[in-house]
């Protein structure tokens, strides 16, 4: 990292699966990376529960003494469906408002194996991304070579001119936790001049300070 400019990360969100998946290695992995996150004085952002690789995540993480916070939608508290948090919890409504509150909590994010939700969450992410929304990095911990396949397919979109080269440079890549966080710390944003320029609406209760001001 010498000579390259760091950026000061100190809350992750992982997204992660429910599951273990089939080789051990994931949850190995998993236990790693909260150790990383861990040592590197860095706090968790999760969807919440214990279960899978999620538990495997945010318990290493609490043994390290980081702060660990699980925003989780309110249904799938009922019947303790995906077990205790461990660490603090934010109930909301909706999957959208999960998805929202973790970006604007979260200083990059982190994808390990998992499954539909994961990938909704990861390409929401960097959807968010290349549209200007926020800057900040995303990579994938492409374990025992889970992510080749969508690696390949997003450099295949990138070939048919479906995904642009400075969109592509969005999302990071690499095979241990150490290697991905370097990355993460390093990347640099590299925003679509025409993108940037969007402007996205504040939350209603800034837009009504807004709409005040405007009129005094």
């Amino acid at each position: 990292m010498e000579g390259v400019s760091v950026r000061k990360i100190k809350k992750i969100c992982v997204f992660c699966g429910a599951n273990s998946g089939k080789d051990v290695a994931f949850v190995n992995t998993a236990f790693h990376l909260g150790e990383v996150l861990g040592k590197r004085k860095i706090d968790l952002v999760y969807g919440g529960g214990k279960l899978g690789l999620m538990g495997c995540v945010s318990t290493a993480v609490a043994q390290h003494e980081r702060q660990v916070l699980g925003i989780i939608p309110s249904a799938f508290t009922i019947n303790n469906l995906v077990g205790e948090t461990c660490g603090k919890e934010i109930k909301v409504a909706t999957m959208q408002e999960r998805l929202v509150m973790m970006m604007e909590l979260s200083d990059a994010f982190i994808a390990l194996p998992g499954g539909f939700g994961t990938l909704e969450e990861l390409f929401q992410m960097i959807s968010w991304a290349q549209l200007s929304i926020h800057n900040k990095p995303i990579g994938v911990l492409n374990i025992n070579g889970f992510f080749n396949g969508l690696l390949s397919f997003v450099d295949h979109a990138v070939k048919q001119e479906f995904i642009t080269s400075r969109a592509r440079k969005i999302l990071i890549s690499a095979t241990t936790a150490d290697e991905l966080v370097d990355k993460l710390q390093a990347f640099r944003f590299e925003s679509d001049p025409a993108l940037s320029k969007l402007k996205w609406s504040p939350s209603s209760s800034q837009k009504e300070k807004l709409d005040l001001t405007l009129r005094l």
